[in-house]
């Protein structure tokens, strides 16, 4: 493994740590410890991905992250201590890849970064095709990771940021059974108090919206006792 991570973290013993696990997993490391230098500095050297702080001095890395976004689509990965910004940094405007909140284990950190670096290998356009195989492949399914945008059959669908992240983890891996549980635990991942009826309430809300565009057709299946799936 010799992907490259840029840590950017105005805690210089956090990054310094940070970098440690990192190259212990096999990852190339570079830390920058402010936020006015960095784009400039991903624009030279391109890292694999970014661990963007949200509160830095010089510029905040929501705006460091608007901004890679106008030239790169780098995946980037969110650390904030703030709780009440989640829903800012899952906003359509921002195009970050995930978030992490502080406090946090190193593990985890590693973790992530591998989860999403797979991720972009895995789909580099962020496409979901029929298995139907013709010349033209008809594309079902599109998302857009970085504004946070679906498109099914070409038409773009009015998501929220909770319901973009269920069909992202739903449409990642076409058939697989997702509890209510992993998909309270994949969405929401600052541990607030969420039942399973909220991802029942989502689901019928995403099939709403799948409707009106495509009345006759079902994406999202229920399997009694178990919880949900994405199928063609």
């Amino acid at each position: 493994m010799n992907d490259h991570v840029l840590v950017v973290e105005d805690e210089i013993q956090l990054a310094t740590l940070t970098e440690d696990y990192l190259k212990a997993s096999g990852f190339q490391t570079s830390a920058l410890y402010e936020g006015l230098s960095v784009v400039e500095w991903v624009k030279t050297h391109s890292p694999d991905l970014i661990l963007l702080d949200s509160m830095l001095p010089g510029k905040d890395g929501v705006e460091i992250c608007k901004e890679i976004r106008q030239f790169s689509q780098v995946p980037i990965i969110m650390v904030t201590a703030k709780i009440d910004e989640i829903d800012r940094l899952l906003g359509l405007e921002i195009g970050s890849d995930d978030y992490i909140c502080k406090p946090c284990s190193l593990r985890e950190v590693v973790a992530r970064v591998k989860a999403v670096l797979r991720r972009h290998a895995l789909v580099p356009e962020n496409l979901i095709q029929s298995a139907e195989s013709n010349s033209e492949p008809d594309i079902i399914l599109q998302l857009d990771k970085t504004r946070y945008k679906a498109k099914l059959r070409g038409r773009e669908l009015d998501l929220t940021a909770v319901e973009f992240a269920m069909l992202d983890i739903l449409s990642a891996s076409p058939g697989r059974v997702y509890s209510r549980g992993q998909l309270m635990e994949a969405i929401y991942r600052d541990n607030r108090i969420v039942s399973e009826r909220t991802i029942d309430s989502h689901i019928k809300k995403l099939r709403k919206k799948f409707t009106e565009v495509q009345p006759d057709y079902e994406l999202i299946h229920s399997v009694y006792g178990a919880g949900y799936k994405l199928e063609y």
